[in-house]
């Protein structure tokens, strides 16, 4: 084969690989409520119990683009009382080719808030130590478990809804 031909067939092959392309990433909401200040910044003995929670959420634009939302909300309790609540709902807009329609959905779930994430990390470090207490850095998250975890969800759901014989 000559070097034109190999070259021809790697194009072909690379025309076949799944496509992803940010064309947007942005900020749709972001919230900080330090509602206990200045006294939820004084020292304490222990640490604060912190709690995340993840919400992903896709919706086609055409057939090839997607906006994806990531959403990250973040809370820390001294007991009953708020240290702060930081709410983030980050978004992109992503160019998708090559992904064959049954695995569409998935790769959308998966894929896009994968690499919306180190943003959305980074927001929710900054606005923690704008609003006075140490960077929040959010664990590393597994999209992949996530989307089977809210698949089993859906489908027990769905099998609770079905009529028993």
């Amino acid at each position: 084969m000559s070097d034109a031909q190999e070259n021809g067939a790697k194009q072909g092959q690379d025309l076949q690989m799944p496509g992803l392309r940010i064309l947007a990433q942005y900020t749709k909401d972001l919230s900080f409520e330090n509602p206990n200040a200045p006294d939820s910044l004084r020292p304490r003995e222990k640490s604060p119990e912190i709690n995340v929670q993840i919400n992903v959420n896709a919706t086609p634009l055409s057939e090839t683009e997607f906006e994806a939302e990531l959403t990250l909300n973040a809370t820390a309790k001294d007991g009953e009382t708020t240290m702060f609540n930081v709410e983030l709902l980050y978004a992109g807009v992503f160019s998708i080719s090559n992904v064959p329609q049954e695995q569409l959905h998935p790769f959308v779930m998966i894929e896009c808030p994968r690499m919306l994430f180190p943003f959305a990390r980074q927001i929710i470090s900054d606005a923690t130590a704008r609003g006075g207490f140490p960077p929040l850095n959010v664990d590393p998250i597994d999209f992949a478990a996530l989307y089977r975890q809210r698949m089993m969800e859906l489908a027990a759901q769905e099998q609770a809804k079905q009529p028993t014989q």
